[in-house]
């Protein structure tokens, strides 16, 4: 496949442009290289002949039709977005402008080189979006997400992610759009730009930080290793029937205070602390972000029957490679800690 992969340079991004590239697909990464993004996410295929870069924003529609021309993708992999929920507290514009009118430009864009190129039937439009477009869950445990769930976002991030997924739908039933969707869980790994939940733990527990956790750290979240997330999405990308939507979950839910609790038992076996205790002694407990969702789960019955795709990992497998990965690449996480309003809270209303 010839792919065009959006946000190529972000972390859930990057992860498809390495696994892409490894399994020989030839990938055009289009990323404006907003302040979440590093071209070292994708250093190890930079190299490789069937790696393209092309530095623009999804909000230029003129920038879009070139990179269609000159290109000519068989696949468009929309990953391009806005996507920390603290920062769509505080400036929720941003993520109007390149989630809503971004991913309308990327459509009509796609819409019209398809179009030119006389509707090839192998052309599809793979919009990437979240589960946090369907609201908050209760604490039942029978009870998940899955692709028929009425929407319900609470933050101007879910917001913005809901809009663009009605937008991709209407494109495929107004104009014939071939399209595919899918909505994940909340994703962790290798390259996880160090403003999110995870990696902030990791970093601020290795310089002897308060580890801070929202309110009482009971909400739930279904935990999904990047890597087999690119696996699931270069799937559906090739099999994934047009016009359906997949759920793409970890099947890995815990409460954020039980997600720090590993991390930090992981962390006294990888990395002992110089003067003995637990890096859990670090927790801290600080005021919720507004309108915090109590929990995610994802139902993968979907993809697993249809596309027989299930996660390789339980999340504490996953985490401690993650921790092992962040502890072998300090040269990549301690620049990303100067960028703007990395290691300060936000989102507080």
């Amino acid at each position: 496949m010839k792919l065009l992969v959006t946000g190529g340079a972000g972390f859930i991004g990057s992860a498809v442009v390495r696994l892409a590239v490894s399994r020989g697909h030839e990938v055009i990464n289009l990323d404006a290289l907003t302040y979440a993004a590093c071209l070292e996410n994708v250093a190890d295929v930079a190299e490789s002949p069937l790696y393209t870069f092309e530095k623009a924003d999804i909000r230029d529609r003129a920038a879009l039709d070139a990179i269609f021309a000159k290109h000519k993708p068989e696949v468009v992999m929309h990953l391009a977005a806005e996507s920390h929920v603290d920062r769509s507290i505080d400036g929720p514009g941003d993520f109007i402008e390149t989630n809503i009118t971004g991913t309308y430009n990327m459509l009509e864009a796609a819409r019209s080189y398809w179009v030119d190129a006389g509707k090839p039937e192998s052309f599809r439009f793979h919009h990437i979006s979240t589960d946090e477009v369907f609201g908050s869950l209760s604490s039942d445990p029978d009870v998940q997400f899955t692709e028929t769930t009425a929407y319900d976002p609470r933050s101007p991030y879910s917001a913005s992610k809901a809009a663009s997924d009605h937008l991709v739908r209407a494109w495929q039933e107004t104009y014939g759009l071939p399209v595919v969707l899918t909505n994940c869980s909340n994703n962790y790994g290798p390259y996880h730009f160090p403003e999110k939940l995870i990696p902030v733990v990791i970093l601020n527990a290795l310089a002897g930080k308060d580890l801070p956790i929202y309110g009482d750290g009971s909400n739930v979240r279904d935990w999904l290793y990047v890597e087999d997330h690119a696996d699931a999405l270069l799937l559906v990308a090739e099999k994934g029937a047009l016009g359906r939507s997949y759920n793409i979950g970890g099947e890995n839910e815990r409460s954020n205070l039980e997600l720090v609790q590993t991390l930090c038992a992981i962390l006294d076996e990888k990395q002992p602390k110089a003067g003995g205790g637990s890096y859990s002694d670090q927790i801290t407990f600080v005021t919720d972000r507004p309108g915090h969702d109590a929990r995610y789960a994802i139902d993968p019955t979907r993809i697993r029957n249809e596309l027989n795709w299930r996660p390789s990992v339980t999340v504490e497998e996953g985490l401690a490679l993650t921790v092992a990965w962040y502890l072998a690449n300090e040269t990549w996480w301690r620049p990303l800690q100067e960028r703007h309003g990395v290691g300060k809270r936000l989102g507080t209303g």
